[in-house]
């Protein structure tokens, strides 16, 4: 049976093999295989997880909105009795939504600081102890050391490190595990499952960090994950009349897992992520990019439950293609949805971002469709900015 819980697709065995991994893995990056990724093999991402207000009604809105179904459930039923957890499913995506249920529980002081936002990222390992026994000799400062949760379904060795501002990696180990998600959880049934939005699994994920941070924490992903930095973007790339940001993007040796580090940079006016880390009082994930077969689809239904999106200028359609080259898709129903196009060596993409999904302008989501491009659209990065200029404008931040 094949599984895909990343960017690719994981074939039985390739666990243990990792020539495997190797031969699955993009051209440009099966050249920093062997040196990127040998003592931290990556098998793609298990789950993110988001501390928020109330868990309950935020499973309402990913259901509604983005097309998750119930998966498993954790809390004063299952015996949990400081918070409870809500787990959602669409294709390989698996989203948990917790909140604290006493007011001393230490979640209170992540959701006064941040509101609701990630905190885990959650990377599926072949073996979570040696995970975190690599990573922290590296440098890496514990979060979780190595434990072992059981129930009647088998068990999960479970690790943890400390990443940028208050966001942690979690190494989970199920090879062991047959049940519905993690041991304490349990099937959660609904009535209520909107059917999916398309969906299929997360791309990549975004990290705001502070001024002068992105090189930091480049050099962990390298030094302390075996990542290798694949793309680079300077404020000359990444800018407008206004404001500008640097970026750089760590990627795993198998290419499953791919993490673009954002920075501000010098401006006229406040830059989207200097607007990010004063809402979120200091660094964290930006942005979670989802990918999906059918971009035009995915984003007509999205809208149809009521999910906003940034909108670029009629004017971005003008000779796009004579920009980008020829692409299968019909242009018009593209910019009637304002949906982005770009092409590099290999292929071209199709992108979209969601206005931010809370109240404080953080966090927000991207959808992807992918025609052979393994880039990030570097060439929106100017329609797209300045999009999220007139946004912050109307806010009153820009």
């Amino acid at each position: 049976m094949t599984e895909l819980w990343g960017t690719s697709r994981v074939e039985p065995g390739m666990t243990k093999d990792r020539t495997m991994a190797i031969e699955s893995a993009t051209p440009d990056l099966k050249k920093i295989v062997a040196g990127a990724a040998d003592f931290l093999p990556l098998l793609g991402t298990d789950y993110v997880e988001l501390y928020v207000g109330n868990a309950k009604q935020a499973a309402h809105f990913y259901k509604t909105a983005f097309g998750f179904q119930s998966l498993a459930y954790a809390g004063l039923e299952t015996g949990v009795k400081d918070r409870t957890s809500y787990v959602l499913v669409q294709d390989k995506i698996r989203l948990v939504l917790t909140t604290p249920l006493t007011q001393e529980h230490p979640i209170n002081d992540h959701l006064r600081k941040h509101g609701d936002g990630v905190k885990v990222i959650a990377l599926w390992v072949d073996d979570a102890r040696s995970a975190f026994a690599e990573t922290t000799k590296r440098g890496a400062v514990p979060y979780m050391e190595p434990t072992v949760e059981k129930d009647a379904d088998g068990e999960v060795v479970k690790s943890g490190i400390k990443l940028y501002g208050d966001t942690v990696h979690i190494f989970i180990e199920r090879k062991n595990y047959h049940g519905t998600f993690l041991p304490g959880f349990r099937p959660w049934k609904s009535a209520y499952n909107p059917p999916p939005a398309g969906l299929k699994y997360v791309d990549h994920m975004v990290a705001n960090v502070g001024w002068n941070q992105m090189n930091k924490w480049v050099k962990f992903y390298e030094e302390v994950m075996g990542f290798a930095n694949v793309l680079s973007f300077d404020d000359k790339d990444i800018s407008t009349e206004y404001s500008a940001l640097m970026s750089k993007v760590m990627s795993n040796g198998n290419g499953r897992i791919k993490f673009p580090i954002n920075e501000p940079a010098e401006g006229k006016k406040k830059s989207q992520v200097e607007e990010y880390l004063d809402f979120y009082n200091g660094e964290g994930v930006q942005h979670i990019a989802i990918a999906t077969d059918d971009i035009v689809k995915s984003v007509r239904d999205l809208m149809a439950r009521g999910v906003e999106f940034l909108k670029v200028p009629s004017s971005y359609y003008v000779g796009l293609l004579d920009r980008v080259g020829p692409i299968d898709e019909d242009l018009a129903p593209l910019a009637e949805l304002g949906i982005l196009v770009d092409r590099d060596d290999e292929g071209y993409l199709l992108q979209l971002f969601t206005k931010p999904v809370e109240d404080r302008p953080t966090m927000f989501f991207e959808i992807i469709q992918r025609k052979g491009a393994k880039s990030f659209g570097k060439g929106n990065f100017k329609a797209l900015f300045e999009a999220i200029e007139r946004e912050q404008e109307n806010r009153g931040t820009l």
